[in-house]
């Protein structure tokens, strides 16, 4: 495996005390609905999938110490993994991911209802019967690479609306997931372009800056005010500034997967950094080149970190808004 050299980062973020929040009121672990009693949507803010990217539960936490409630249907706040969680060393900050896999992998119902064992799984499969109520989710994760924030909406015209409509500061990347296993936003139905449930993941910055937490606060603020479950007046001052309406989204094109110990970029790519011309060598593997497939080219993601079977990078171009009109 081959890395970038490495650049320690600085740890602006402390991780909030989720254990008041065990209990929960769903009969799952750190699991909690809030039900206005009126007809409505129900949502999801999931935090931790990942146990080191801290800016969810910082969100999920703010949601609480407010007091927030849903004006109409319901909304549930969930912590995803918080055995993983609970490890976080800030001396070593990359380490707790996760305990024994990606939960964040093994969204399939073939998984799910496999005979493979582990923590991470045994925890999807106590959330999938909550999952499968929910109409529309958001998922708070935080990345290697300090870019600008993402709204990962997956490749359906549904999702790319519903990034739109949250007006955010983040850029609309509309992808397919990663080919070691499926993502909690591509589960099931939020994953079919004819049904109406819809989920987005979000990428709100890089893992342990103190911007990357406000951007977790102002996501989860703008999903619930979007569903018409907050007032705008309630979440106004926790909201970034941002354009009423972006002005264009990402077309991941290609998903780049190492398959040699000896992987390695050809420079030290930023996250969006534009390409222009096709075919520049931006990466080997083992002897295979890989080279942008075509003009202006947009990086999206580039890991830290490569190895074999993982996501390098992703490949995208811009596409003008608005979008189409569709799911």
């Amino acid at each position: 495996m081959t890395e970038k050299p490495p650049t320690a980062p600085a740890i602006e973020l402390t991780p909030p005390d989720i254990e008041p929040y065990r209990s929960g009121n769903t009969g799952v672990p750190y699991v909690t609905t809030f039900d206005s009693g009126k007809i409505g949507p129900h949502a999801m803010i999931c935090a931790i999938i990942h146990g080191n990217e801290l800016c969810g539960a910082i969100a999920l936490d703010q949601l609480f110490q407010r007091d927030i409630r849903p004006q109409r249907g319901r909304f549930t706040l969930v912590f995803a993994n918080p055995d993983a969680y609970d490890q976080f060393d800030p001396t070593h900050p990359t380490a707790s991911r996760f305990v024994d896999e990606d939960l964040n992998r093994v969204w399939s119902p073939e998984v799910l209802a496999g005979s493979r064992a582990s923590l991470e799984l045994e925890r999807a499969r106590a959330l999938r019967p909550i999952v499968d109520t929910v109409d529309t989710l958001l998922d708070l994760h935080s990345m290697q690479s300090n870019g600008a924030p993402l709204i990962l909406s997956g490749p359906s015209t549904k999702g790319r609306n519903l990034a739109a409509t949250l007006a955010s500061p983040a850029v609309i990347v509309a992808d397919s997931g990663h080919s070691a296993g499926t993502r909690l936003r591509d589960y099931g139905a939020f994953s079919d372009p004819d049904d109406g449930r819809n989920a987005l993941l979000v990428e709100c910055g890089q893992h342990w800056r103190a911007d990357t937490a406000a951007v977790a606060v102002d996501t989860a603020y703008r999903f619930l005010v979007r569903l018409g479950m907050v007032d705008l007046d309630d979440a106004a001052s926790h909201l970034l500034p941002a354009p009423a309406v972006p002005e264009r989204w990402i077309d991941v094109t290609d998903a780049i997967n190492m398959n040699h110990d000896d992987c390695r970029f050809s420079d030290d790519y930023a996250g969006l950094q534009v390409i222009p011309a096709a075919g520049t060598l931006i990466a080997m593997d083992g002897d295979r080149e890989i080279r942008t497939p075509y003009d202006d080219c947009v990086l999206v993601m580039p890991a830290r970190r490569l190895a074999p079977g993982q996501t390098a990078v992703r490949l995208g171009r811009y596409v003008e808004m608005p979008v189409t009109d569709g799911n």
